[in-house]
């Protein structure tokens, strides 16, 4: 009795235990009734709790938890097999296709992303789907259907303000599914930034301040927010950065097909809980052996697109999708330097471009002229050569030096220079007789899936030097 005494009761809803073993949690609605599903050796099983170690007995959640009998967090009921994994895809694709109405390649897409979703804990970073279009667009159907797939999605569009989220995705870790029309004030709507900003990569929780138990004081602790998300937007984020973590699909361009039912039926419910079964199995065989391929890096785009793109290539077989999606990567790679193009840091490179094809010596003051006589009429304040300097050193991170008194770009940041010419797409960088001529054009891009020219930190009266 003293050693059952000993042994600490965990609630748990999945972990890896000491000896490998793999333990979800499982919801039986029917039944109302909670338990485990535990995998090792290539078996599964299920128990009502789990010893691991000598004073841990991990128990699940109880049926009558509120966020589970209230399907704020769908759960497996059990675990079923599902034959070779591309029917798995294919099945889970034709439910997305049977409910919602979004075209073929983000269908595609989306059917990978929910099998991504049961793995992302094997990356370290991953992407996020978005859905952005006008009320009415279909933006919430797709949240619901698609989300009903994913692994332990969490719905938080019933949440009445954002602190319970910060919780529920700390103690479940799921998947966030999120209309960020449902907070509408300002802090909510910084918040929910801030969850989007920092869930993309593994080790970066949110610090957020909690009254202790007296309320005298207020404590820093630590929220885990990395994970699958998907949101419904009606605009762009301003933040350039948070943009291109997401795959997005704009919402409403087109009629509704017809096949699609206008209310979702009461079958979407248990279609979606026996493909959740067979989706945990997939977890269960595919979690150890899933990994980033670093030979699916594309060079020739930016960085950051890779670290979302490759997650979810890594992930699919099929040759034909994977092209598409790379070509989906090289147009997002194309919206990303035209939008650059656009920002005062671009202009300041095509000056210093003219400069040398005419063979001149890059000094900052012959840069700010060259500047101010080709876009100072786009300003609304006087192009200096402090301002200018300022936009090299510390937005295109090159080094001046002094020579015979005055500040120049030296030669030794040619290399620098380079990589700056392709990642705003200028041509000519390496030729001092050729003037740059930028590749990419406003027609070669998807005006529906372009981010927003402006930048926060670039307003169209560029900061005072």
């Amino acid at each position: 009795q003293s050693s059952e005494r000993s042994e600490k009761r965990i609630p748990t809803v999945s972990t890896r235990l000491r000896d490998g073993s793999l333990v979800e949690m499982l919801y039986d609605p029917s039944a109302e009734r909670t338990a485990f599903a535990v995998w090792k050796s290539d078996q599964w099983r299920i128990e009502l709790d789990v010893k691991n170690g000598e004073s841990e007995i991990l128990v699940p959640f109880s049926a009558r938890n509120n966020l589970i009998h209230n399907d704020v967090i769908l759960l497996p009921s059990g675990v079923e097999e599902y034959g070779p994994e591309e029917q798995l895809q294919e099945a889970e694709q034709d439910f997305i296709h049977r409910y919602v109405d979004v075209s073929p390649l983000f269908e595609k897409i989306a059917s990978y992303y929910v099998l991504f979703s049961w793995v992302h804990d094997a990356f370290n970073e991953l992407p996020y789907l978005r859905l952005k279009g006008d009320p009415g667009s279909g933006k919430t159907r797709f949240l619901l259907a698609v989300g009903s797939l994913c692994y332990k999605p969490i719905f938080a569009s019933g949440a009445s303000t954002i602190s319970p989220i910060f919780r529920i995705l700390d103690a479940f870790r799921g998947t966030l599914i999120i209309d960020e029309s449902d907070f509408r004030q300002s802090d909510e709507r910084a918040e929910t930034v801030k969850i989007l900003n920092n869930g993309n990569v593994k080790g970066f929780p949110v610090l957020r301040s909690e009254a202790s138990v007296t309320g005298k004081e207020f404590n820093p602790r630590a929220y885990h927010v990395f994970g699958p998300k998907i949101v419904a937007t009606r605009q762009f984020f301003e933040d350039r950065a948070l943009e291109s973590r997401f795959f997005t699909e704009d919402m409403g361009r087109r009629p509704l097909r017809e096949e699609i039912p206008i209310s979702l039926p009461d079958a979407h419910r248990e279609e979606a809980r026996r493909l959740r079964n067979k989706l945990l199995l997939f977890r269960f065989r595919n979690l150890h052996r899933s990994k980033a391929e670093s030979g699916l890096v594309d060079r020739s785009i930016e960085p950051r697109l890779n670290q979302i793109f490759i997650p979810l290539l890594s992930i699919i077989q099929d040759e034909k999708t994977r092209e598409d999606i790379r070509d989906l990567a090289r147009t997002y790679n194309r919206q990303m330097v035209a939008d650059r193009g656009l920002d005062s840091e671009a202009q300041v490179l095509e000056s210093i471009q003219i400069l040398r094809s005419m063979g001149s010596r890059l000094s900052i003051k012959s840069i700010s002229d060259a500047f101010a006589e080709q876009y100072g009429a786009d300003y609304e304040r006087k192009i200096t050569p402090k301002w200018v300097g300022g936009v090299i050193r510390n937005k295109l991170h090159l080094r001046t030096q002094k020579s015979d008194g005055i500040y120049i770009i030296p030669d030794t940041e040619e290399p620098q220079l380079q990589r700056l010419f392709q990642r705003y797409g200028l041509t000519g960088g390496t030729s001092p007789e050729s003037p740059a001529s930028p590749e990419v054009h406003s027609s070669d891009l998807n005006p529906s899936s372009q981010p927003p020219p402006a930048s926060p930190d670039v307003p169209p009266s560029p900061l005072p030097g």
